[in-house]
């Protein structure tokens, strides 16, 4: 990202000193949270709609959970995530920000999670960054719990960049995953009850919206 935007947005976010410091522990233990960049864009497009209710896929440290229930005060979120050492810190971090009531922690794999848990619930938005090879299984487990007018974003889309450089120059584990990365950016494509646009934010966001008649 632009050096001087980099500058700007740190400026909003530092305004939260808690916030920043989420985010500096997360650089320091190299935990992966949303890009600064590309969690500004996704606020920007949130205030002109009418959220209320966030499913995410992916907690980590709780970062985007608390920044977005800070952002926004009338916004709850269901969060899951299936790592035991960072469902200890998120939760922790959850306490400390007092938002145990507007973010709901949801422990498992979320391939794996049973329907029920959500057969009562609808998202006005649904936040996809977790395991990378399993976005496509995620996307199409979750999305029938999307509203009609909701949207569906999608981090880390370009993978540092990896997914658009020379598969021969990539060890064979990296090379499968970042085939997956690529083979679900082209489904997004295929979808025809869905429209998605690929932004060049971060580490690569997808935007995913419900098509309407």
């Amino acid at each position: 990202m632009n050096q001087y935007l980099e500058e700007l947005n740190n400026q909003q976010e530092i305004k939260h000193l808690e916030i920043e410091e989420l985010r500096k522990y997360a650089e320091i233990n190299k935990v992966p949270i949303i890009k600064r960049d590309s969690l500004v864009l996704i606020e920007s497009i949130l205030k002109g709609r009418k959220v209320k209710r966030i499913l995410e896929i992916g907690t980590a440290i709780g970062y985007f959970s608390i920044c977005m229930a800070t952002h926004f005060k009338d916004i709850s979120i269901d969060t899951i995530e299936r790592n035991e050492e960072m469902i200890t810190i998120a939760k922790s971090n959850i306490k400390k920000f007092n938002l145990n009531d507007r973010i709901n922690l949801i422990e498992g794999d979320a391939v794996e999670l049973n329907d029920e848990l959500f057969k009562n619930n609808k998202y006005d938005m649904i936040f996809i960054d977790a395991a990378k090879a399993q976005y496509q299984k995620f996307f199409e487990k979750y999305t029938k719990y999307l509203n009609d007018d909701g949207i569906i974003f999608t981090d880390n889309i370009i993978f540092h960049n990896l997914v658009e450089e020379d598969s021969n120059k990539l060890s064979k584990n990296l090379k499968s995953l970042v085939k997956k990365i690529d083979n679900y950016n082209h489904y997004l494509n295929t979808l025809t009850d869905f429209e998605t646009y690929f932004i060049e934010s971060g580490d690569g966001l997808a935007i995913t919206y419900k098509k309407h008649d």
